[in-house]
């Protein structure tokens, strides 16, 4: 059975959706199969891989409400071992749609069910938000990871977060545990970068990545070409970091005689 990684942080602007498109392009890098799961309205992992998120006619908010299938939303990227389940606009409006349905919660997990055991890993890239769509999102994963930014509101809602963790984890997905919190967008020229680093570890010590995400020209340039950095420059200190991520994600989960 794969394992379904959500990347969760209410707060915008720390790295989700490129932790999201470039750790799932690592782990495809390393051949286990993955699949890329949008679950944002932005659509910005959608575009990220290369896709009009105007042009979807099947995505993950069709699954949701029930008109179509995981099966036949799946879309096959440009990396090898790399799927994706696209997002669009609509699913703003699954919130409202899903409120009176019974197990509304469960909407992800039940359109999930069918595909698990297809995958090594499941990567969604929730919103940033706890609405709805990150509470299904979170409902339906094994763990999730926390990406962090190494600047001054680093902290900011992150209590807020791991307290809606532990809600799901009371009331709906008693095995939801936290990958990990992952530091990024991190500037070595800095002070404040450092003394971030310093105090999410000695607040979280063993929850924190080993592996932090620095700041870098060739992540932000990728989505505009519609690839991930992997594919973008492979030699660069963004994509770099981001495989050896997944590496450690795989050490992690006890895979890494498959590397």
């Amino acid at each position: 059975m794969g394992k379904i990684i959500a990347i969760a942080n209410q707060k915008g602007g720390v790295g989700k959706t490129t932790t999201a498109i470039n750790l799932a392009a690592s782990l495809a890098a390393l051949e286990f199969k993955t699949l890329l799961i949008d679950a944002d309205p932005q659509a910005n992992s959608t575009s990220g891989l290369g896709f009009n998120p105007k042009e979807v006619s099947r995505s993950i908010y069709e699954c949701m409400v029930g008109i179509a299938t995981v099966a036949e939303s799946i879309l096959a990227t440009e990396v090898p071992f790399l799927d994706i389940i696209p997002s669009h606009i609509d699913l703003v409006g699954a919130e409202i749609e899903m409120i009176n349905l019974t197990n509304r919660e469960g909407k992800m997990k039940e359109a999930l069910a069918g595909i698990k055991d297809q995958y090594d890993f499941i990567i969604m890239d929730c919103s940033p938000s706890l609405g709805l769509i990150t509470i299904n999102s979170l409902t339906a994963a094994d763990s999730v990871i926390i990406p962090v930014q190494c600047e001054y509101y680093a902290l900011e809602g992150l209590g807020k977060l791991l307290n809606t963790i532990k809600i799901i984890q009371s009331r709906l997905n008693p095995g939801l545990v936290i990958e990990g919190i992952l530091l990024t967008m991190y500037d070595l020229r800095l002070r404040l970068s450092n003394q971030v680093v310093n105090e999410v570890n000695s607040h979280f010590k063993n929850m924190v990545f080993e592996t932090i995400i620095p700041r870098n020209i060739r992540l932000s340039e990728s989505p505009s070409y519609g690839i991930p950095a992997i594919l973008h420059d492979a030699d660069s200190k963004g994509a770099i970091s981001y495989l050896n991520l997944a590496k450690e994600i795989i050490l992690k989960n006890g895979l890494l005689q498959t590397i």
